[in-house]
């Protein structure tokens, strides 16, 4: 019976017999002596583990990394490490509960668990919310790449032209980054192939922690005189804070930019749209297998923000803006460490688009073309599109922390809490999990904090935006 309803279920979404008993197997336990079958789809994974790491870490780690020194400082340390660490487990439980449904019905894409779990509007509802997440991260990607990568190129040439250049232009670069680098990269069949390119973006990202703490000992608080333009923004902190306690780290603190800390932290931790991709691809792929590399890029990832925030808060304490790589610049444009940091942060992002867009274009797909083989027209169509429109976007978007903050409102909650744990309430089988089984009970009441948590965010935002507050710390 549950063949004949998998055999059915591949019908509606295109998949055909052979495959979805290829998938189904995959979850069935193997008999001694029978070769083993393939995984999810009708080609053998062939990413290694580390590569599945490089990848999945490469989705998690984005430029949600440049904010949370700016998010500790709204919090303090403790309060900040209590939410970080409570993201970071609730962001490996929901990925048990994906991997979970998907192993009962050997499904392999996000929008194909929401068609098995409430049908073709269910299927709709995913594939919009990982398109929306996607374009919002992507779009806070390539808004570092327009903001740092002119002022990187005045750097190395101040001597030599105006700043009135056409290259200085942020909105051109985007545009020649995209064309050049983003687009070539999005156009490869499989994402397993990125892995090399995430490999380099992690180590890229691995050379900035270590120079936020190398900065923490070279530059002094409170900063000379020399550094004016970062004593200017101090100033609206001073207006409130002595100068005694100004250059002290802060344990616990609240005011009405800690609205904007939970949604930071919950996009620095979203994933979810890349995890079932990544475990098609994975070589001898179980659902142990897959748990252990999101655990693992979740715990490096956790240290990776852990650490560059606290440094980062420690370097600047009050004084730290929004997007920190801004802070460091204030205080010496000329510095080559951080020029080197900004080129690699840019690197870092920019290798990090193809990997956020694979997601969305199966979406698009699995909308459009539910019937449709693989077509290289379609491909690269569809990437070129998804990347016109991002530029669009990052060329009207004023202030990075309006993306953080929205998109992390809305579309976070949804791929962490909602959408895994009601997946998991409709499509586990009752008679392998009762409705009041704990199991279940846990995930309904994992859906349930996502709303709680998408309503108290926008409430918060909201507040925060009517009174005047959120342009006075966090905009540029």
């Amino acid at each position: 019976m549950e063949l004949q309803k998998i055999n059915g279920h591949s019908r509606d979404d295109g998949f055909d017999g052979l495959d979805a008993l290829a998938e189904h197997e995959e979850f069935l336990p193997h008999k001694t002596g029978v070769k083993k079958e393939l995984h999810f789809t009708d080609f053998e994974g062939k990413t290694s583990f580390g590569m599945s790491i490089f990848n999945l870490s490469n989705a998690i780690m984005g430029s949600g990394i440049l904010g949370l020194a700016y998010a500790m400082s709204n919090t303090g340390i403790i309060l900040f490490l209590i939410l970080l660490v409570f993201i970071a487990v609730l962001s490996a439980y929901s990925i048990h509960l994906l991997l979970r449904s998907a192993g009962v019905v050997g499904i392999r894409a996000y929008e194909q668990l929401g068609n098995r779990a409430f049908g073709p509007p269910g299927k709709m509802l995913a594939a919009c919310i990982i398109t929306v997440h996607n374009i919002g991260a992507m779009s806070s990607y390539l808004f570092i790449v327009k903001s740092e990568l002119p002022l990187v190129i005045q750097a190395f040439l101040v001597s030599f032209f105006l700043f009135d250049e056409w290259f200085l232009n942020g909105n051109y670069l985007i545009i020649i980054v995209s064309a050049l680098i983003i687009l070539p990269l999005a156009l490869m069949k499989q994402l397993g192939y990125l892995g090399y390119t995430s490999g380099f973006s992690l180590s890229c990202m691995v050379f900035f922690l270590i120079s936020v703490i190398y900065k923490k000992f070279n530059i002094p608080c409170p900063l000379d005189d020399e550094h004016d333009n970062i004593t200017h923004i101090a100033d609206h902190f001073h207006e409130h804070n002595s100068t005694d306690d100004f250059c002290e780290a802060k344990m616990f603190t609240i005011n009405p930019q800690t609205a904007y800390t939970i949604p930071i932290l919950a996009f620095a931790f979203v994933c979810h749209p890349e995890v079932l991709p990544i475990y098609t691809e994975l070589r001898d792929a179980t659902k142990k297998r897959m748990q252990n590399v999101a655990n693992i890029s979740i715990m490096a990832m956790f240290v990776m923000y852990l650490l560059t925030a606290l440094f980062g808060y420690l370097t600047f304490f009050g004084a730290v803006e929004s997007e920190l790589l801004h802070t460091y610049s204030r205080v010496d444009p000329l510095d080559v460490l951080v020029l080197c940091v900004r080129l690699a942060v840019l690197v870092a992002v920019t290798l990090t688009v193809p990997v956020v867009l694979f997601p969305i274009r199966r979406a698009l797909l699995q909308i459009l073309f539910p019937d449709k083989p693989f077509h290289w027209a379609r491909h690269i169509a569809i990437a070129f599109c998804l990347i016109f429109l991002v530029n669009l976007l990052v060329i009207f978007v004023p202030s990075i922390r309006d993306i953080f903050g929205l998109i992390g409102a809305t579309s976070a909650p949804s791929l962490i809490f909602i959408l895994p744990g009601i997946f998991y309430v409709r499509i586990v089988p009752e008679d392998q999990e009762p409705m009041k089984s704990r199991p279940k009970i846990q995930a309904a009441c994992f859906a349930a904090l996502g709303f709680i948590f998408m309503i108290m965010s926008l409430s918060f935002i909201i507040t925060d935006w009517v009174t005047g507050e959120s342009r006075s710390g966090g905009g540029h």
